[in-house]
């Protein structure tokens, strides 16, 4: 219906005509619908105190996602089917494996974070599969609890899996079905009032890439959404007020993911965490530093063209998506050009990017034969923490001289940038610790960092410099194993 958004919740069909456009998701449920379980923590995606669980359709089948409720906009919900701790009631009356599981290992002090931890690993149960222990910490990365401690809770989730809920087929057919009938076909459009100027507000959610196209003509100031969680930010902790809001997330094409005997191409709109997956295939490294990007809930809603499209110079993806030589694909219209990713950052906060264009896909050459790639993310915690240094290095080695590298840093500049002075040291030259030590010199003439809360000037330098040194003992068979710590990473 035009101007509903509609949506599954407990197997019910929910429809709410012209919704105030960033309303969140947490906010409905707690002062719309009286569903109390999901709490406010930060409001920012970061404690997991509001995780919630989307299901989706996916070629047939359903997948289901933590997410974090606090950042994701209501009509987001659109042709979805939402899980809340509320919702794993049992037809008995009894808890959840889950939730009973928790109880059992006494995963629970104050309870205040506790429905966050179900739903994530409630997600995590209904996805099916073994999980490995690094894998139920890596779920719970994103869900803060300051009193229980995480022994118990990582205790729960083994149980719990050891007694997973046998699948209902029929029922899991019948919701298969329910979504299907919910997929739209032509763009959803809202107008609704801001609560609190009364403003008039609009959100659209087109459906291909030319209807896309046709709005940004139309509305060439509409603020992109595609995973909120950094526009979900501007309405949380900002207070924003976004008149024009066009949702990318219902257009197929930018959530697809092609594979040529050269290259991946990864739309705009697939997910970090689905981008993830496939880039880890050919370049692991690549991967691993993608598992540390945020959280799970925040890697399932975030995209790969949302994370290079805002321009940060502290965004992980840049830096590795550079050293492979990325390009990035913008449309306007019908028309699109092709740009090397490093050309797209100008400066910080500017970013090549026309009236009316678009992000449409990114482009990753497939590593070359003799190359070595590294990717090493420098921050005072493991999970859920911002770089103070990103370093990607990409290098090409045949019979022991450098024929190429590409250098990229993150957090060194006012975007991420490519380490020219430095690269230029050690092509044609012998990958030897002579050489690297006379391009670590190099350095200071490609950066010049400035000091903030997460690390100083100095410290930046004396870092990146001493990455190159690691990819090199790494790649020169001077150490035995690698330093990425005890983890596998993440494609094995």
């Amino acid at each position: 219906m035009y101007g509903t958004v509609r949506f599954l919740l407990d197997g019910d069909l929910h429809e709410i005509v012209n919704p105030d456009p960033t309303e969140t998701v947490l906010n409905f449920l707690r002062y719309r619908l009286a569903r109390t379980g999901t709490k406010e923590g930060c409001a920012e995606g970061d404690c997991g105190a509001c995780t919630v669980v989307l299901g989706e359709v996916i070629d047939e089948e359903m997948h289901y996602r933590a997410v974090n409720a606090c950042i994701l906009f209501l009509p987001m919900l659109d042709g979805k089917e939402l899980i809340t701790v509320e919702s794993l009631t049992q037809p008995d009356g009894n808890l959840h494996p889950v939730q009973q599981a928790i109880v059992d290992t006494h995963g629970s002090q104050c309870g205040f974070c506790t429905p966050g931890f179900v739903m994530s690993l409630y997600a995590m149960h209904a996805s099916g599969g073994d999980v490995t222990r690094d894998q139920i910490n890596d779920t719970l990365a994103g869900n803060l609890c300051r009193c229980t401690g995480y022994g118990p809770i990582v205790e729960a989730a083994e149980k719990a899996q050891a007694q997973r809920v046998p699948v209902d087929h029929m029922a899991l057919k019948e919701r298969i079905e329910a979504l299907l009938a919910l997929k739209r076909h032509e763009t959803l459009e809202l107008t609704a009032k801001d609560p609190v100027s009364g403003n008039e507000k609009k959100y659209f959610a087109p459906v291909s890439v030319d209807d896309l196209g046709k709005l940004l003509e139309a509305y060439p100031d509409a603020t992109l959404l595609s995973g909120g969680t950094d526009v979900g930010l501007w309405v949380t902790k900002m207070h924003k007020e976004l008149s024009v809001v066009i949702y990318l997330g219902a257009i197929d094409e930018l959530g697809q993911t092609r594979e040529s005997d050269e290259s991946i191409e990864i739309g705009a709109g697939v997910s970090v965490a689905d981008a993830m997956q496939t880039l880890a295939r050919f370049y692991p490294d690549m991967g691993e530093l993608f598992r540390r990007f945020a959280s799970v809930q925040i890697r399932n809603s975030g995209t790969l063209g949302g994370n290079i499209a805002n321009g940060s110079p502290i965004g992980d993806s840049p830096p590795a998506l550079i050293a492979a030589d990325a390009t990035i694909v913008l449309r306007k219209g019908t028309e699109e050009r092709t740009v090397p990713l490093e050309e797209y950052f100008i400066d910080y906060g500017k970013q090549d990017l026309r009236e009316g264009e678009f992000l449409a896909r990114i482009i990753v050459p497939k590593p070359a034969p003799d190359s070595h790639f590294r990717a090493f993310k420098i921050s005072k915690r493991f999970d859920q923490d911002i770089s103070a240094v990103c370093g990607c290095f990409n290098i090409t080695i045949k019979d022991g001289l450098v024929e190429a590298v590409r250098i990229a840093f993150g957090g060194m500049a006012a975007t991420p940038k490519r380490a020219i002075a430095t690269e230029e040291i050690l092509v044609g030259k012998e990958w030897c610790a002579e050489t690297v030590a006379a391009a670590m010199e190099a350095m200071a003439q490609d950066f010049a960092p400035i000091s903030d809360m997460r690390a100083s000037a100095d410290y930046r330098l004396q870092v990146a410099k001493n990455l190159l040194m690691k990819a090199f003992l790494e790649t020169s068979g001077e150490v035995e194993t690698r330093l990425v710590g005890d983890r596998e990473p993440a494609h094995a």
